[in-house]
């Protein structure tokens, strides 16, 4: 079994310089783009998109699906701007059986 951490491999190790990989003047001029654990900016715009319309489509389910409790109706719906009369739920005197 090979040992690595000796004096000489050490040594050489240091002196070993990085070379870049040879490019071809008549090949394709690419770079490599800049990211961060491999997310890059396009992917987290992405991610960012389809996660933002999932949590939006969540909020209005939960804000419908609770609707009708009247503490979310009171406190949440009836303070948004055109769903205030909408969701007024008071019975008009005529129909109250009291």
């Amino acid at each position: 079994m090979p040992v690595y951490n000796t004096p000489l491999t050490q040594n050489l190790l240091k002196r070993a310089s990085y070379s870049p990989p040879y490019r071809s003047p008549y090949g394709p001029q690419y770079t490599v783009a800049t990211h961060w654990h491999g997310i890059t900016l396009p992917k987290l715009t992405k991610a960012g998109t389809i996660a933002g319309g999932f949590g939006v489509a969540a909020g209005l389910f939960a804000v419908f699906f609770f609707g009708e409790v009247p503490r979310v109706r009171k406190d949440i719906l009836q303070k948004l701007p055109f769903f205030d009369k909408y969701l007024d739920r008071t019975v008009p005197p005529e129909d109250s059986p009291f």
